[in-house]
């Protein structure tokens, strides 16, 4: 039984809706149901601490067999630029189909040398570009099941067109606050104390790994675990239902962008996972429980606090620049996303709008906006 199901049988007895039962037989489901969510809970719980113990282990297994990829990505992959940087993001997150894995190898990337500062800045950036194909990827998933194209679509279109519109005018931001070093002196006091903590049982698992595999491996199987504690975290998630009688209570907040904007940032600090909290608008699209135009700040927000994850996977780098990095990202966004959203919002939101529109209009334009977006990471790499 899941929770729908659980939620929905008792309001069946409570509204009248079931056929009564004698109350020790009520008793004894009530009991039961009590159980069950208890267990629910315990095993929400015991899978977060999984997700996060591989968390943690694949960023030491990435950190470590990072060291031996440094020639790989500047020789053979030409990663050299702050704009291959960005195009290498961004053609990973497609391949992988998630963003925080990727801005975690950029990270370790930084700390083994691979690239500089500036480099990893702008990995991460491209990094969140690629992620927001997803939502447009569930979109496609929505039409192939017969729903409407343009409603479908429309949410993983504005999500990429707002990410990309805020992270590229915010990546200049971020290089000047990396290279005037205003925000290099502040750092998690307790970075060391964690990172000593989990030195002690995580260094002889790599130790352990790098005795059956060759460096290069410990990254290759870093990768898949960090993808697949993500997935377990996604799971531990509990499952969110909105009832109709809860939409006009939301229909009088989604016309204000700053709630919006806070909601977003919120679910997905909470989450964890900005593939989750932006991908949860397509069904709530589809089911007229927002539109649009509302979602806008929700994506700004969204996209904030989505480097909350990469913020710890800095912590455990033990690396103070490439906390640094992390923050001047989080900075540069929100800069940008306040003044959007204080001064040219309206024009923002229409210009947005009206290129979802032009997109969705035609085929032929969808199909130049699919390869666009796929032929401009391509020749960052190559430029």
């Amino acid at each position: 039984m899941d929770e729908r199901t659980e939620s929905q049988l008792v309001d069946g007895f409570v509204n009248g809706q079931l056929s009564p039962v004698p109350i020790s037989v009520a008793g004894r489901l009530v009991n039961a149901l009590n159980r069950y969510r208890v267990g629910v809970r315990l095993a929400k719980i015991a899978l977060f601490a999984v997700s996060l113990f591989l968390f943690i282990l694949a960023i030491t297994l990435m950190k470590e067999g990072a060291r031996d990829l440094g020639p790989l990505v500047r020789d053979r992959l030409h990663v050299e630029s702050a704009a291959n940087s960005l195009g290498f993001g961004w053609l990973f997150a497609y391949g992988i189909m998630s963003g925080s894995p990727v801005a975690a190898v950029a990270l370790t990337f930084f700390d083994s040398g691979a690239i500089d500062k500036l480099g990893a800045f702008a990995m991460i950036t491209g990094s969140r570009l690629g992620a927001s194909f997803i939502v447009l990827f569930i979109g496609f998933i929505y039409v192939l099941r017969g729903r409407n194209r343009a409603t479908s679509l429309s949410m993983g279109l504005l999500s990429f067109t707002v990410a990309g519109t805020t992270h590229l005018v915010g990546l200049p931001i971020g290089a000047l606050l990396l290279r005037a070093g205003t925000v290099d002196a502040i750092q998690l006091s307790s970075g060391a104390l964690l990172n000593s903590a989990t030195s002690l049982v995580f260094d002889p698992l790599a130790a352990l790994f790098l005795a059956l595999l060759p460096r290069w491996g410990l990254f290759a199987v870093g990768l898949v675990i960090i993808m697949v504690s993500f997935g377990l975290f996604d799971r531990c998630l509990p499952q969110m239902s909105i009832k109709e009688s809860q939409v006009g209570a939301m229909s009088r907040l989604v016309y204000r962008p700053w709630v919006m904007f806070t909601l977003g940032a919120i679910v997905t600090l909470v989450s964890m996972s900005v593939s989750i909290s932006l991908s949860i608008l397509v069904p709530l699209s589809q089911r007229g429980f927002v539109r649009r135009e509302n979602v806008i700040p929700y994506i700004m927000g969204a996209n904030i606090t989505t480097f909350v994850d990469t913020l710890l996977a800095a912590v455990l780098l033990d690396n103070a620049p490439a906390f640094t990095i992390v923050l001047a990202e989080m900075i540069s966004i929100t800069v940008v996303s306040a003044i959007i959203l204080v001064t040219v919002y309206h024009l923002y939101e229409r210009l947005n709008l009206d290129f979802v529109a032009w997109v969705t209009a035609e085929n032929r334009h969808l199909a130049f906006f699919m390869l666009t977006i796929f032929v401009i990471p391509l020749l960052l790499v190559l430029l």
